[in-house]
């Protein structure tokens, strides 16, 4: 059986940087344990697959290693593939997630304006195992629902931090997030979750129904810009709605093939 397979470069004007993440459009769902497997050969952040049902489209993401409750690169990926391959005429798609609820990318010009639920932070101890996961101290420790954020100092702190893997990959959640006040943008970002199979991502738009809320209560602003600081980086466009997020950015095909399935 053969299925259809994109690789697109999300949150970037150019190939070979943002975030990539492969897509798998379905007529219908695969067994977990086979998306999972095709999720592990690609080696990827993330690869996502979709489903259309009625006036929607059902999604779900995987690393390498493991289901995800939510994916904003991959769910920019998705959308710029039915917008750009697969013929969807419309400006505004919606996508369903059985873990995340109701999901939106809106297309404006070259841009793609991700609409998620936002996920606001409270504050935690910073505790003897957070410190031990970094070599430079945080100011501040926040915990969201899946993620734990660290703030620091300045931007330098967040670019130039060394991250001890194997003591985050201990950590009670799926991954950290290390934020600081931007130089040429609002805040800036980097994001590590050796727990779910990514040492650090490339850019994580999930990342940021975090960093929003945060950022707009430190900032008082409700538009902002944003910027991960990885090696690829990204540059993201964010607003903030109250109990919704909107994440913009743009996306560039990479690869389209087959993957050759049994059966």
């Amino acid at each position: 059986m053969k299925q259809k397979i994109y690789q697109v470069d999300a949150f970037a004007d150019r190939i070979f940087s943002g975030n990539p993440a492969a897509i798998c459009p379905l007529d219908h769902w695969l067994h977990e344990e086979e998306m999972q497997k095709i999720a592990m050969e690609n080696n990827l952040a993330e690869t996502a697959f979709y489903v259309k049902a009625g006036d929607q489209y059902q999604i779900r993401w995987f690393t390498p290693s493991t289901e995800v409750d939510l994916c904003g690169h991959a769910t920019l990926a998705s959308a710029f593939i039915l917008f750009d391959q697969e013929g969807y005429g419309g400006n505004v798609i919606h996508f369903f997630s059985h873990r995340s609820g109701d999901l939106f990318v809106r297309k404006d010009g070259e841009w793609l304006i991700l609409d998620f639920p936002a996920d606001p932070c409270v504050s935690t101890p910073l505790t003897q195992e957070i410190l031990d996961g970094f070599d430079r101290k945080p100011k501040k420790a926040f915990k969201g629902k899946t993620d734990l954020m660290l703030v620091f100092d300045d931007e330098q702190d967040v670019r130039n931090i060394i991250p001890k893997f194997r003591a985050i990959s201990q950590f009670k959640c799926r991954g950290v997030i290390i934020t600081a006040k931007g130089e040429d943008v609002n805040f800036v970002s980097r994001f590590f979750a050796p727990q779910s199979g990514i040492d650090e991502d490339p850019v994580t738009g999930s990342s940021h129904t975090t960093l929003i809320p945060y950022w707009a209560g430190q900032l008082q602003k409700m538009e902002m810009t944003a910027r991960q600081l990885s090696f690829r980086g990204g540059f993201l466009q964010c607003r903030n709605l109250g109990d919704r997020v909107e994440i913009g950015g743009k996306c560039k095909l990479y690869m389209t093939g087959e993957i050759f399935l049994p059966g």
